[in-house]
């Protein structure tokens, strides 16, 4: 399996939105540099998320200045550029009514023009400068405001596998970003190899595996539209990929942590130092 390599590389500077594909960037031990180091929040601090809000998909973050400064953008809204506030004001935010922290509140024109566009009060929160939250898993790691882990890795032999089996019902493929992957591996020949992969390393980095991931709703919203599009994939992913150990959810991807940080690149060469052995994961009791 010495022809893995990435893909794609691809980071979600706000929690929910669109993603921004890169070709090389650092991987710090939260995961790629400015992965999901904002997220939106309700006026009770809790996180908004594609799962209850799928007009998130289409809003899109680019990073600016280094990480000094965001530039906002939608399809039919002017571009608004608003610089990063690192420490200063916080407020209590929370994730899933498990993890509870702060986080630093934000330019209020970002606010504003956030709350316009999804036709809702919000706030947009960065992690502050002392953030702590642990992983789950087999390897544990850090994670910022991603849902549980540093690192998403999908393949594209997993995809096609499963556009296989929906195409077969008559209904259309559907693309990657549905699963919204930090890394994307090519060269697999066999469909799910990441759910194997114990310890492996890529250009300087090393991630270890965590846990499979388990798929909510969001894979069934257009990233594009932000407009829900179920079934599938979660139909026929329920036909191959129920997972017993997780409570039957359906599985695609698996969710790793950094075990040593450095630059990783598109093109770089995956190496699988160790297999996960045959077995269940440790069951997901906290996020």
């Amino acid at each position: 399996m010495s022809d893995a390599r990435v893909s794609a590389l691809i980071h979600y500077p706000v929690k929910g939105l669109a993603g921004v594909p890169v070709e090389r960037t650092e991987v710090g031990a939260t995961g790629l540099r400015h992965d999901r180091n904002f997220m939106l929040v309700d006026a009770d601090g809790v996180f908004l998320s594609q799962r209850s809000v799928p007009s998130m998909a289409p809003l899109r973050v680019h990073v600016l200045a280094d990480g000094d400064a965001l530039r906002l953008s939608a399809d039919g809204a002017d571009d608004l550029e608003v610089p990063v506030a690192y420490d200063g004001k916080r407020r209590d935010v929370s994730l899933f009514g498990k993890w509870f922290g702060a986080g630093v509140v934000q330019a209020a024109a970002a606010d504003e023009w956030f709350s316009e566009r999804l036709g809702r009060p919000v706030g947009l929160v960065r992690v502050t400068p002392e953030h702590d939250r642990p992983g789950w898993g087999v390897h544990q790691g850090q994670t910022g405001f991603g849902d549980a882990h540093a690192l998403m890795i999908t393949s594209l032999s997993s995809l096609d596998g499963l556009n296989e089996r929906i195409v077969e019902t008559g209904a259309d493929p559907i693309p990657m970003n549905r699963f919204r992957p930090n890394l994307v591996v090519s060269g697999w020949p066999e469909a799910h190899t990441e759910d194997r992969v114990l310890r492996a390393s890529v250009g300087e980095v090393e991630f270890g595996y965590a846990a499979r991931s388990i798929r909510c709703a969001v894979p069934t919203v257009d990233q594009a539209t932000g407009e829900k599009r179920g079934p599938e994939p979660t139909r026929t992913l329920a036909t191959y990929r129920r997972q017993p150990d997780y409570g039957g959810g359906v599985s695609f991807g698996m969710k790793a942590a950094v075990l040593r940080q450095g630059v990783v690149a598109v093109g770089d060469e995956i190496l699988v130092h160790d297999w996960l052995q045959d077995g269940p994961d440790p069951a997901p009791s906290s996020r």
